[in-house]
């Protein structure tokens, strides 16, 4: 069974910067297709971005580029998101999830629902 664990939340001025950590366990295969998503209350799960484990491809969401980086140590079974110049509206509970499941039209991996493994979220808060 894969588990998911997600550190590295907190509390975080505006302008501050983050990495959010998933350690990956229980995987039978190097194909799968990690994502960050986001949820804050009364909002829908967004999603940021997704690395494949394969062949390493990244796609982000939602101008996330800008200031979030999703990266992969494989070796490690670690996948990672930095977050720069954060602001108070990203304020949220950060979730990573993985897919084994592969898509021609890599939109469909920002969709919540094509993950079937989840972990419980690490809160990100920005206040000053």
């Amino acid at each position: 069974q894969v588990q998911l664990v997600e550190a590295g939340g907190g509390l975080v001025q505006p302008g501050g910067s983050l990495r959010l950590s998933c350690a990956a366990s229980g995987l039978t295969s190097d194909g799968y297709v990690f994502g960050w998503f986001r949820q804050a209350p009364g909002t829908e799960r967004e999603g940021i971005a997704a690395i494949s484990s394969r062949d390493f491809s990244s796609w982000y969401w939602n101008s996330a580029k800008e200031r979030f980086t999703i990266d992969i140590d494989r070796a490690k079974n670690m996948v990672y998101l930095e977050i720069h110049s954060l602001k108070p509206e990203d304020t949220a509970l950060y979730y990573c999830a993985a897919t084994e499941t592969v898509f021609l039209n890599e939109n469909y991996y920002a969709d919540a629902r094509e993950y079937e493994y989840w972990g419980q979220g690490t809160q990100v808060t920005v206040s000053s």
